[in-house]
């Protein structure tokens, strides 16, 4: 790059440079590379105190913390998931690039932005179409191509802004920028890159992107994509000349192609516009300026005018664009919300955000499905009348609400005060997430009055930030009900299998017990073979009804029995502990209350769950080591009393996949000792509404809890005494067996 004029080059060091996004860039790398280990990832991290910070409260957050508090940033990548840390980046990097930028001339930044955001659309999808690796990399540089013009703009103030003025057009600016002020915007954009130490064909891509033609078909790839995108986004249709430079750079692509990926990008760029309430011109007059800051003048005071916030919503429609592309992209619904959070927190600053989701069967917001939020909005069935709240007024309105409004056409109600003191707040912000122009729900953010007060410049943004959660709340939602049809369509098939098994395996079952009718009949009475007989008839019938009921749906108890978890436990310690402990020289120690402690679950699933836990223990453990059994009564969680039941020993430990399994169901792995019997547990465990809270380590043995539902609920009152208390004792066989 040439050096600049040292007269530009003060200027431009004296203004406000954005943060560099190499952290970022390197990030998107590591995360699309299947051998990066999460120890890479939090070198990575830690190298950027931003986003640290970020990461440690989001991985510290209520919906996603699980236990203690996570301190270093590996944990915490392990908590949150690449896809979530990528969103969190993204927006710690690219922000800057977007914020207002103090005083000088005034200008309307929207066609500036529009041609930034399709010429890295158009990247992206020509990154894609000739196969270069980093294809976020291409939208980023795209989307930077001319952001010389702001450095300047905001450097320089009134004689860049004449030159503005004075241009006919892109395609002349950069001779006028050299002619006046002895640089150009691609120069300045190419500093900038080099302060952020970025690639050098990054840097190329914004430095050559006005370069003729002849002269970028020897170019680098990311070099040609950036230039192509930049001809074909100054185009109404595909030019012959333009799709012959684009065969001599890229054999295979042809005009057809190139005309797609432009109505793709039109087509995602106009996405934006709308969101926003803004459609870019459908057609230009020839020679008519476009793509360029227009001036509109001197800035006359602090307050912007709609231009200036238009402006800044398509800054900010660019930062969330990645955002968005992460948020379809995510797993589960909790990190969705735990996503829009942390991008509510990093772009406004507001760190108490809970949500309430749209039922169109009864027309109320509930805040029932989402975790992570205080309880009153789980409790919170809303119907959306405006009267009724601002989160319903802001619902039915599309508009942003808030309690700190000077004009509010909808006053605030008792309900509203106990959101914002849910909340910790004195007032409430009540953004609508709609898409397609139907209400999905409202984000409810706490807030004071001087939050307020600065965020109120910017309500056309916040209502754009609610129609992207609300597109991509839906987007997730739509996913989700196309998996589950699947997964349905998928068991149906299975079922129609499993049938014709049971009925190919019931007749050889049937022939067996034909067989031994006819034997016992044959032997003498009272011959001592008679029981064996009647045993193995009672095995077979057992074994018949299993495989008749596996071709039976699956069905939830019609609802809870009763059982002494005790008696249980003392009963399967009869017929259990000789062959998976004693004969394994495995220790069994029990701490087991002699009152009744009756639970209100199905005592076939408790006992499958104990099962399967003993069983697993029984395979990891080596013969010296021992295992606990305890009992505790008497539980208060979340409200509700349970009975704890402790299965504890001192062996390898368990991996982290092999927890996971508890909680999601996982594929078996060769050699895992512990998984699908643990899947089956968490599978039963979460039927019958028991949590489970498992602790390990590899080397430090094991620790798995049940909070099993007491059967009284009287004593489910937050104050009561229990029942009784509890007596524990040691099994009086605590030896090695």
């Amino acid at each position: 790059m040439h050096s600049l004029p040292e007269s530009i080059r003060q200027a431009v060091q004296s203004g406000r440079v954005p943060s560099p996004p190499q952290i970022l860039l390197r990030l998107l790398q590591l995360v699309d590379d299947d051998g990066t280990t999460m120890t890479e990832l939090a070198r990575l991290v830690e190298q950027d105190p931003g986003l640290c910070t970020r990461v440690l409260t989001a991985a510290n957050s209520s919906a996603v913390r699980r236990g203690k508090e996570l301190q270093s940033i590996e944990s915490c990548l392990m908590a949150l998931g690449t896809r979530l840390v990528r969103s969190i980046a993204t927006c710690l990097s690219v922000r800057s690039l977007f914020e207002e930028r103090g005083s000088g001339p005034e200008v309307d930044l929207s066609d500036f932005w529009t041609h930034s955001l399709l010429v890295a659309e158009i990247s992206r999808g020509l990154a894609v179409a000739t196969r270069y690796p980093r294809a976020d990399e291409a939208y980023l540089a795209g989307l930077l191509h001319d952001v010389g013009q702001l450095i300047m703009l905001s450097a320089l103030g009134e004689p860049y802004a004449k030159v503005l003025a004075g241009c006919a057009g892109e395609s002349s600016l950069s001779a006028m920028e050299m002619e006046l002020l002895g640089t150009d915007h691609g120069e300045i954009g190419t500093w900038l890159a080099d302060q952020w130490h970025l690639d050098s064909s990054f840097a190329d891509g914004i430095l050559f992107h006005h370069q003729p033609p002849e002269r970028i078909v020897g170019a680098a790839q990311l070099v040609q994509v950036i230039w192509l995108a930049h001809a074909l986004a100054d185009c109404d249709d595909v030019p012959e000349t333009v799709a012959e430079i684009a065969r001599q750079m890229f054999d295979h692509i042809g005009e057809g192609e190139l005309a797609a990926i432009c109505a793709q990008a039109a087509q995602r760029m106009s996405m934006v516009a709308d969101a926003i309430g803004m459609r870019p011109p459908a057609s230009r007059e020839r020679g008519a300026p476009h793509g360029l800051p227009r001036v509109l003048g001197s800035r006359k005071s602090a307050s912007a005018d709609a231009q200036t916030e238009l402006a800044s919503l398509i800054g900010n429609k660019a930062l969330l664009q990645p955002l968005q592309d992460d948020l379809l992209a995510l797993d589960t619904d909790a990190e969705v919300f735990l996503a829009l959070r942390e991008a509510a927190r990093i772009l406004f600053d507001l760190s108490h955000l809970a949500f309430l989701l749209h039922d169109t069967s009864d027309d109320r917001l509930s805040g029932r499905q989402v975790s992570g939020q205080p309880a009153l909005f789980s409790q919170t069935r809303l119907l959306c009348e405006p009267h009724r709240s601002l989160a319903a007024a802001a619902a039915v309105s599309n508009q942003v609400r808030c309690t700190h409004a000077e004009r509010s056409p909808t006053p605030a109600s008792l309900l509203d005060m106990q959101f914002a003191r849910a909340l910790d707040s004195s007032g409430v912000l009540c953004i609508p997430m709609t898409a397609h122009g139907t209400a999905t729900g409202v984000m409810v953010a706490g807030l004071s009055r001087e939050q307020y007060a600065a965020l109120s410049r910017r309500l056309p943004c916040l209502l754009n930030f609610g129609r992207i959660a609300g597109g991509s709340i839906e987007s997730w939602q739509r996913a989700k009900q196309v998996r589950a049809q699947a997964a349905e369509e998928t068991a149906a098939r299975l079922l129609q299998q499993t049938r014709r098994m049971v009925h190919e395996a019931g007749n050889p079952l049937t022939i067996i017990r034909g067989y031994l009718r006819i034997l016992d009949g044959k032997l003498p009475p009272g011959a001592e073979v008679h029981r064996e007989i009647e045993v193995l008839t009672e095995e077979i019938e057992r074994v018949s009804s299993i495989v008749r009921r596996m071709s039976e749906m699956p069905r939830m108890p019609a609802g809870d029995t009763s059982f002494d978890v005790g008696d249980l436990l003392r009963e399967m310690l009869l017929l259990y502990r000789q062959p998976l402990f004693a004969a394994r020289g495995i220790t069994v120690q029990t701490a087991l209350p002699t009152q009744a402690m009756d639970i209100a679950c199905d005592r076939d699933s408790v006992k499958q769950i104990v099962l399967n836990v003993w069983k697993n223990a029984s395979e990891a453990l080596a013969s010296g080591q021992g295992i606990s059994i305890s009992l505790t009564g008497d539980v208060l969680h979340q409200g509700r009393r349970y009975v704890e039941l402790r299965i504890e020993d001192n062996g390898p430990g368990m991996s982290e996949a092999a927890m996971q399994a508890i909680y999601r169901p996982v594929a078996a792995r060769l050699g895992e000792p512990r998984g699908i019997g643990l899947s089956i547990v968490g599978s039963l465990a979460r039927r019958q509404g028991i949590p489970v809270t498992c602790r390990s380590k590899p080397g430090s043995g094991t620790v798995i809890s049940f909070l099993l539902p007491d059967l009284d609920p009287s004593d489910n009152v937050p104050g009561q005494p229990g029942r009784a208390a509890q007596e524990k004792h040691a099994s009086p066989d605590t030896r090695q067996e």
